[in-house]
């Protein structure tokens, strides 16, 4: 998937030092190899947390636009299962950044391949906007505002290495596409906002 290897961090996470296995399976396939907590952590990465609501939202839009939207507020209501998993969508979107997922594909995606993170971008938009509907909310984590307090506090430092993280992976991907030794400092970098960046997330994969 191009979008995804150029939107995300994924090809330089094999140069992180941790984990007890590399991040494929196998080391010249494509994404359909890579393992499942490196899918996760990537899209998180870049802000847009995609594995943790996509299509969770359109189905909840879908059941609206099918007449049971009481139903679903019922449910958010009176039914602990699923208020808890509404309020697991809400977490995510809140540690999710519409600008910052913006960016990246500013700095390193195909101008070709803007159209697809667009509508990604706004599938998120509309999925927050219906949570918020079914929960009768008016902005995120209404209900647990410490939460969303920490969020807010950490996202105060995360968001600055999500802009430099994105320079950082533009600048590194040039010097490779002129053939030129990797920067050593700019690895480096990299690697500590990817390190600065997941610390700040919390949940990444």
């Amino acid at each position: 998937m191009p979008y995804f290897r150029s939107a995300t961090p994924e090809q330089e996470l094999g140069k992180l030092p941790l984990g007890s296995r590399p991040a494929k399976r196998r080391p010249t396939g494509g994404v359909e190899s890579l393992r499942a907590i490196p899918w996760i952590f990537a899209w998180t990465q870049n802000r847009l947390m995609l594995p943790a609501w996509l299509g969770a939202g359109a189905a909840l839009q879908q059941a609206m636009l099918a007449g049971h939207q009481d139903q679903l507020e019922a449910m958010c209501r009176d039914w602990p299962f699923f208020s808890t998993r509404l309020g697991m969508l809400e977490m995510v979107f809140s540690k999710a950044d519409l600008w910052l997922a913006e960016y990246y594909d500013q700095r390193l995606v195909d101008k070709s391949l803007w159209p697809l993170g667009k509508q990604l971008r706004d599938q998120l938009d509309a999925d927050i906007k219906a949570v918020l509907t079914i929960a009768n909310d008016s902005h995120l984590m209404a209900d647990q505002p410490w939460i969303a307090e920490s969020i807010a506090l950490r996202n105060v430092y995360t968001d600055p290495l999500n802009v430099l993280q994105a320079e950082l992976l533009h600048r590194s991907r040039a010097q490779e596409a002129r053939g030129e030794e990797p920067d050593a400092r700019v690895e480096q970098a990299l690697m500590v906002t990817i390190a600065g960046v997941a610390a700040g997330m919390r949940n990444t994969g």
